[in-house]
């Protein structure tokens, strides 16, 4: 080292402030990641879980600064909003307006609702009480439209050995179901019509796939779940229904938009509406063709979804005061065992130009 050259010395020097910029740079690099990692798109599921939403975005060739990108959140077992995504019709009529699509998948309801209050997206598909827990929470939403669904498509069900025989066998019993979902109502109601009380029973929050896992391990007495998911499990499982909807629960879909959105894209919204409607008419008139779309995305067999599929209704219909009556009857129930910490109006935001 002490017979380094004048040269080799200045060399040295040079290669160790490369280094070292090297290093400030890879730093900043560093830190640029996780600062666009932070900004993904993460929600979180019923059971708490940090979960990615998948984000697809289907763009015209030579789209205009001022066109409006309508951003879309979907469940794979939304049978309508995923044959719209499928089918691709909205994007070929929007495309005359210079408009696009962005479609965000999601693994439940509650974490959708979570993305529309955070302004991730404009359009969405769920059950009755996901919007309850989400009007309780400020979230800057209207309901636009409603989906009859079926009473026939969602149950509390028990293994077939289980020595459970009527909901009032469940007091002190682990019930499975995804927490604000339309089956935490339909737990609500069975319980209060057995005599029992929602702190009777110990309520386990999993979403579909962590809840059948439970189930058929035996780490919870019942499982309250709807379809296709319950006719899967009726096919694959020895099971015993307890109680489906009937009498108990309207089990109807909403479609929701955000208020901002609503407010400023009328004709665009419509435009929505229109072909969800479209669509709607197609899946309830073409059960095979909708179950074999489906069979791949879900993991479940064409003729199980081809069950499901026949045994709800179908529709995409506006809030009339019945509607929103039962509607409100949902938000009622969650604010009497403070499932949600305040009463809320529906009617209160109800869109009132889908007439």
């Amino acid at each position: 080292m002490k017979n380094l050259t004048v040269h080799q010395k200045k060399q040295q020097k040079y290669q160790k402030q490369n280094i070292h910029t090297l290093s400030l740079l890879f730093a900043v690099g560093l830190s640029l990641t996780f600062v666009i990692s932070a900004c993904s798109p993460n929600t979180r599921d019923n059971t708490g879980t940090n979960q990615t939403a998948q984000t697809t975005e289907t763009t015209n060739s030579s789209p205009n600064s001022n066109s409006i990108v309508v951003r879309i959140g979907y469940q794979k077992a939304a049978t309508v909003l995923y044959a719209l995504k499928a089918k691709g019709e909205l994007e070929k009529v929007l495309k005359a307006s210079g408009a696009s699509v962005s479609w965000t998948e999601f693994p439940a309801g509650s974490p959708m609702l979570e993305a529309l209050n955070a302004g991730s997206i404009d359009f969405g598909y769920t059950g009755e009480a996901p919007p309850v827990f989400a009007q309780s929470g400020g979230t800057p939403f209207v309901y636009v439209a409603y989906d009859p669904l079926s009473t026939k498509a969602e149950a509390i069900i028990v293994r077939q050995d289980s020595p459970i025989k009527s909901v009032a066998d469940l007091k002190g019993k682990k019930v499975a179901f995804a927490k604000g979902s339309n089956t935490n109502y339909l737990v609500v109601k069975a319980l209060e019509k057995a005599g029992l009380q929602y702190k009777d029973i110990e309520p386990m929050g999993l979403k579909p796939a962590d809840a059948r896992a439970a189930f058929e391990s035996k780490k919870v007495d019942a499982w309250a779940i709807w379809d296709p998911y319950l006719a899967a499990a009726e096919k694959a499982i020895s099971v015993r229904t307890l109680t489906d909807a009937t009498g108990l629960a309207p089990n109807r879909g909403y479609y929701l938009a955000a208020k901002s959105f609503a407010d400023s894209n009328l004709d665009t919204l419509k435009t929505v509406i229109d072909e969800v409607k479209k669509v709607s008419d197609w899946t309830k008139n073409n059960p095979p063709e909708v179950a074999k779309l489906l069979s791949p995305i879900l993991g479940i067999d064409a003729a199980v979804l081809e069950i499901a599929e026949k045994r709800r209704e179908y529709g995409v219909l506006p809030l009339t005061d019945e509607i929103i009556r039962k509607q409100q009857e949902v938000a009622d129930a969650f604010y009497k065992i403070k499932l949600i910490p305040k009463e809320v109006k529906v009617k209160e935001i109800v869109w009132q130009n889908n007439k």
